[in-house]
């Protein structure tokens, strides 16, 4: 079989590895845009639930790149001054050019073909394959020429955001709200290497016309979040990266393949960064794709069904509660009123999965403190 992936982000190049490895006679040629050491944005976050599942389904590749995480077991929230903890939230983190160049490194490893600083700029340049997957990202191309058939739909949250990185390992994954002459804002902030964070800046709408943004540049908007956190990043300047103002898209396809193109990751559905599941989802459709069409191997249309069939109700339990979670993010300015531990508990219990039962189980510190306030 011949294999087109378009896109050499962590699906695409994850996707190369696998298929080659059990399939060895095959071609899979992957067509990245970017060369080899490009990459936007800073770290990449794993959640420990996100882990187990990797362990479990391909250890190989958690063994490769759990050694090169930094990891942490509580997370921290930050609000009227106060620091909240909150145990038995383990998180761990890599930085997105170190785990693309452990997964190049692998796929290269099995006899994968990964041609970079190359545009596919349309699927018929890709006749002579077998198969194409479409890792390309939220605006992939494979799928930009078929929407209507793999049923698309977009549209984009209210709130503003930035990604930023900073030279300062912060403790733990960190989320810092302060409230500012224009409106309040949030970074959330984790370290991904001993001596590198991300930090990502949200406000509302009305809160970044009113700092003015909307006529800063890059450089401006960058030095003006440094100061309006100044007191958390220690006077720290913030690096940019592509670091322009957006609005979060949320974005689903409702049929996962069309003739033999399907899609994976990014350029299937977006879920909220505030869970931390973007690159987790797009590493666990790959091996949901690679499980069916194993299973149906004489007949891709028949696998290509089945891993629909079988990921998107996953898939859309996930990604119902990531945007659950960014919801709660429109209204921060409202939860702020909030004391700093009934503000916790909002937080923790944002994505409507927590109750009660289950934060007593997995944060018995925080909760044993916030039931016994009064």
């Amino acid at each position: 079989m011949r294999i087109a992936v378009v896109g050499g982000g962590p699906a695409g190049l994850y996707f190369a590895t696998l298929w080659k490895k059990r399939h060895p006679g095959a071609t899979v040629r992957v067509y990245e845009q970017n060369p080899p050491d490009a990459t936007f944005g800073f770290g990449v976050v794993f959640s420990d639930r996100a882990l187990e599942f990797l362990r479990e389904d391909d250890p190989e590749t958690h063994d490769l790149i759990t050694p090169e995480m930094e990891t942490w077991n509580d997370m921290t929230l930050i609000h009227q001054g106060e620091k909240v903890s909150i145990d038995g939230v383990g998180f761990s983190s890599i930085g997105r050019l170190h785990l693309l160049q452990l997964l190049q490194e692998r796929a290269r490893a099995v006899g994968a073909e990964l041609v970079f600083d190359t545009v596919v700029h349309s699927v018929a340049e890709l006749a002579d394959f077998d198969l194409i997957i479409a890792s390309d990202g939220v605006n992939s191309v494979v799928r930009r020429g078929f929407e209507g058939d793999f049923g698309m739909s977009l549209s984009y949250l209210p709130n503003k955001f930035a990604w930023y990185g900073v030279e300062t390992p912060f403790d733990t994954l960190t989320q810092t709200f302060v409230e500012t002459e224009h409106g309040p804002f949030n970074a959330h902030h984790y370290r991904y290497t001993s001596t590198m964070s991300t930090f990502l800046v949200e406000c509302a709408r009305e809160t970044w016309e009113k700092a003015g943004f909307a006529t800063m540049s890059e450089a401006e908007s960058a030095q003006k979040c440094a100061e309006i956190f100044a007191d958390t990043l220690d006077g720290k300047p913030l690096i940019t990266n592509k670091s322009d103002w957006r609005n979060f898209p949320l974005m689903w396809n409702e049929r996962w393949s069309h003739q033999n193109m399907v899609l994976v990751g990014d350029a299937l559905h977006t879920a909220h960064f505030s869970i931390g599941s973007g690159t987790r989802l797009a590493l666990e459709d790959v091996i949901a794709l690679v499980d069916a069409l194993e299973a149906q191997s004489d007949d891709m249309p028949a696998a290509l069904r089945a891993y629909e069939s079988a990921r998107k109700p996953i898939v859309q339990k996930i990604v119902s509660a990531a945007t659950s979670s960014a919801r709660w993010y429109e209204d921060f300015a409202d939860h702020m009123k909030l004391s700093p531990l009934d503000f916790g508990y909002a937080y923790m219990t944002r994505s409507g999965r927590v109750d009660d039962d289950r934060l007593r189980k997995f944060a018995p510190g925080f909760m044993a403190k916030y039931e016994g306030q009064g």
